[in-house]
């Protein structure tokens, strides 16, 4: 069996976590983000928030995982306390939300979604979340599968967020962490 693990990102992650998300994106998001804002990125600028995110983070509740296979990084998972609440959202104080939550492609299907959001779950429980929620494109029907086949379900809201070269509607879906 491979040598498998999640583990707090650190500074040493930060390229990689960029490279993941960039390659991720472009190839995963090809219809999901308009092509200008695909093609804009860059590296240095994602690992530029990666690094703050890891190092200044907004509160001691935002947290950035990494999953491993031996020695390569393969995906990672960002989580913290629900910044976007809702007016009808039960108990939003202890809602924490995913962010982001990438495998590389060619490491997919490996488990490794799962074990980083398993690794959320278990660190948002213990900091006293008892609620998940994540917005996925509604275009990503490989994560909404994904999100679904762990339990979660969708709630209803959906945004439309302009990109300033498109739209993207994302749906919220959300999980009770049951004890």
């Amino acid at each position: 069996m491979a040598d498998v693990s999640v583990r707090p990102a650190t500074v040493d992650d930060v390229h990689e976590l960029a490279r993941i998300q960039l390659d991720t994106w472009r190839l995963a998001y090809q219809t999901v983000l308009p092509a200008e804002i695909l093609d804009s990125l860059t590296v240095a600028e994602i690992a530029a928030s990666w690094h703050a995110a890891i190092t200044t983070p907004p509160t001691p509740s935002h947290r950035v995982l990494v999953a491993t296979e031996g020695a390569y990084r393969v995906g990672f998972a960002a989580f913290g306390p629900d910044a976007d609440r809702q007016p009808d959202d039960p108990a939003p104080e202890s809602t924490a939300a995913v962010s982001m939550l990438l495998v590389e492609p060619r490491w997919g299907r490996r488990g490794h979604g799962s074990r980083l959001l398993a690794a959320v779950a278990d660190l948002a429980k213990a900091g006293g979340a008892d609620r998940l929620v994540a917005w996925v494109p509604a275009g990503d029907s490989v994560s909404l599968r994904f999100y679904r086949s762990a339990g979660w379900e969708p709630d209803g809201l959906r945004r439309d967020l302009d990109t300033g070269a498109g739209t993207v509607t994302e749906l919220r879906l959300h999980t009770a962490l049951a004890d």
